[in-house]
């Protein structure tokens, strides 16, 4: 397992570095063409970092020869790639996780709200904050996008223990006027004072991004919505992030609070938040139209596969709004999900995809948790792949964690045969080192 100490945190960073290993990167999204022609493997690869970024990749043999004064890191057979992208979790949840799951509802008014409302305490959410970014390092995931709660102390705590370990991260306070407790609930001037003020300070500081945070339209007078959705207007460098279309009975419920609606998206798009940069949780039961909508705003949909299933939301029709041109991320949803593993979530939306008829190639899954992810968040041109001129956030995986993943991994006869295993049966053994903008974090 992966052991974070104070020490580990701050890392060493030489001015150039070769890691040595498998290597396994993207060329191509692997939904729209042949794998063979998406994926890149090298058996014997290597990756070049010079100050936190990655300066080349190549052949091992060839970088080693090129770059005599590199310090050499040799990962033998482990697998280099980018590090994971979890582009929807609710970091204000780490302590609930795998609470007995009831339907939606249910469940935010009996873990998630009482828990939410100690996060006024900036010192318990800096502690939450710190004990959720070193689970998620544990597990390989390098870079999140989180929901924070309605107190600007949450942004700040997590925004503060993500720079202190060098990660990219995009979060946001969460916005309810309505429909929550009293301790939960701000007003339309206040969720836009506070968001903008929260922009404004931290928004590209660092490695650190703001994403406009309207929970979801049933806890929002269209009031706020119109706020938020003009606050987004006048800064479209940030992401928005909510949630739509998780549970059949939330979309009822939305739908008759926002009658002048014709479905759930448009509760958004008629106060001005859908477009690209938009980040839309779940979409499980989305109509003909959202769809479509969707992808010509280029807007993105986050798979949560995990979260569907342990609250029994419904099983999301991925092949679906592929074929539709729709922009795709995956996500753990911690702590609607049941992991904080980027790993478990890709097994968990391969199994949801054979309930739906259709089987995810390994390369469609890794492209999700990783490239695809970072598209959504328009931040493909700085991390989720190995390619020169994006960040080093670097992840090596053993292929061989456990017995019963080696057995079978022993058998293989190409790489996706010996990642397979992994994906299904991996957890935070198989991560064997992660490199924060060219940080060794072990």
């Amino acid at each position: 397992m992966l052991e974070l100490s104070d020490a580990a945190r701050v890392g060493t960073m030489t001015a150039r570095m070769l890691i040595l290993g498998q290597t396994l990167t993207f060329a191509n999204d692997p939904f729209k063409v042949p794998v063979a022609e998406a994926a890149v493997h090298e058996p014997r690869g290597g990756v070049l970092v010079e100050d936190g970024m990655i300066a080349a990749i190549g052949l091992g043999d060839d970088l080693l020869h090129a770059h005599p004064d590199a310090t050499v890191t040799d990962m033998g057979s482990r697998l280099l790639t980018a590090g994971f992208v979890d582009s929807h979790a609710h970091y204000p949840q780490t302590a609930i996780i795998a609470s007995w799951g009831m339907r939606l509802v249910d469940w935010l008014n009996t873990y998630t709200f009482p828990e939410e409302a100690r996060f006024g305490d900036a010192d318990y959410a800096r502690e939450t904050a710190g004990r959720y970014l070193d689970l998620t390092l544990m597990n390989g995931t390098t870079t999140i996008c989180s929901y924070c709660t309605i107190h600007p102390e949450s942004v700040e705590a997590l925004f503060v223990e993500a720079r202190k370990r060098g990660l990219r991260a995009v979060a946001g306070k969460t916005c309810m006027d309505r429909n929550a407790p009293d301790d939960l609930r701000d007003t339309v001037q206040s969720s836009h004072d506070d968001s903008k003020r929260l922009l404004e300070r931290w928004h590209g500081v660092d490695r650190l991004g703001y994403a406009i945070t309207p929970r979801f339209s049933p806890t929002s007078t269209p009031e706020q919505l119109e706020a938020l959705g003009a606050l987004w207007a006048e800064h479209p460098e940030c992401l928005m992030q909510t949630h739509i279309s998780e549970q059949t009975d939330e979309v009822e419920w939305a739908l008759s609070l926002h009658p002048e609606a014709r479905d759930y998206l448009e509760t958004y798009e008629m106060h001005g938040l859908l477009g690209e940069g938009a980040l839309y949780g779940h979409a499980v039961h989305l109509t003909e139209r959202e769809r479509a909508r969707i992808a010509d705003a280029g807007a993105s949909v986050v798979h949560c596969p995990t979260s569907n299933t342990f609250i029994g939301s419904g099983l999301l029709d991925l092949a679906g709004l592929a074929a539709c041109d729709v922009r795709i991320a995956l996500a753990t949803d911690t702590g609607g999900g049941s992991s904080f593993s980027m790993l478990r979530t890709m097994a968990a939306a391969y199994e949801i995809a054979q309930l739906r008829g259709g089987a995810l190639h390994p390369a469609q899954l890794y492209w999700l948790a990783t490239s695809g992810s970072a598209r959504a968040m328009r931040l493909d041109d700085k991390i989720g792949r190995l390619a020169p001129g994006l960040e080093a956030d670097l992840i090596a995986l053993d292929l061989a964690s456990t017995p019963a993943i080696a057995q079978r991994a022993s058998r293989a006869e190409d790489i996706w045969e010996a990642l397979f295993p992994t994906i299904m049966m991996g957890d935070d053994r198989a991560i064997a080192q992660v490199w924060i903008a060219g940080r060794a974090m072990r």
